[in-house]
């Protein structure tokens, strides 16, 4: 399937309901509006094809960028590409759930994630810690350094309430997978939760929410989810 092919069956598939959702979330026209669910017949007949990939990413359509994501092959990918992607993801929905998560599937995940924590730019910080979260919830505790992510759940418990909306998500996010994900940590993930207490976010054209990870750690716990590792990072 070429671009155009992919672009029209795309935009066959858009609902003006899920335009109007996504666009209340931070995307910005050109968006059709497709279900995440309803872009996998078309994934199943293309499978991976980056340069395909970098094509519908390039062309600033939501709905494109994201299949883009979905269809792309992150381990040929390299650093310079991710950070071309990070460049042109504009809202947290790409930073977060494109870019992140194809990153967590590069053998230099955390070294990308780590520069863009550190970066000061608020959609690069968010989807450095969105990218600790998809690792944490798929990789093997051995490959993480428990003195790190304890020093990074310090960092959250220090800097949450005065980052950015999307920055706080992510940390918020983080927390609750590092307590839930990596098991030698999660007393300290329970505790630093108790310390962040109650954050308030706002993304894009959405009302402020109110999010307690303590209750949110506290409910997987009780779902006996403690542990939990997914099999794939993309679904």
């Amino acid at each position: 399937m070429d671009l155009e092919t992919v672009m029209q069956e795309l935009e066959a598939l858009g609902k003006e309901r899920l335009k109007k959702m996504y666009m209340n979330n931070g995307a910005k026209e050109p968006v059709f509006g497709v279900a995440t669910g309803a872009m996998k017949p078309i994934a199943r007949k293309i499978k991976k094809n980056q340069p395909l990939a970098e094509e519908l990413y390039a062309t600033g359509n939501y709905d494109a960028m994201y299949f883009a994501g979905v269809i792309c092959d992150p381990p040929i990918m390299t650093e310079e590409d991710f950070e071309r992607w990070i460049d042109a993801a504009y809202f947290y929905m790409l930073s977060d759930f494109v870019v992140a998560v194809s990153l967590a599937e590069t053998n230099f995940a955390q070294a990308v994630a780590d520069r863009w924590i550190e970066s000061g730019e608020e959609l690069r910080m968010s989807a450095g810690w969105s990218c600790y979260c998809w690792l944490l919830g798929n990789r093997q505790d051995a490959e993480f350094s428990e003195s790190k992510l304890a020093s990074m759940l310090d960092q959250v418990k220090n800097t949450i309430h005065q980052s950015p909306d999307t920055v706080k998500s992510a940390m918020n996010n983080f927390i609750a997978t590092v307590a839930i994900s990596f098991v030698p940590l999660h007393e300290k993930a329970v505790e630093t939760a108790k310390d962040v207490g109650l954050v308030e976010i706002k993304k894009g054209k959405k009302k402020s929410t109110v999010s307690n990870v303590s209750e949110r750690i506290q409910k997987e716990v009780d779902r006996g989810m403690l542990g939990f590792k997914r099999k794939y990072v993309r679904c």
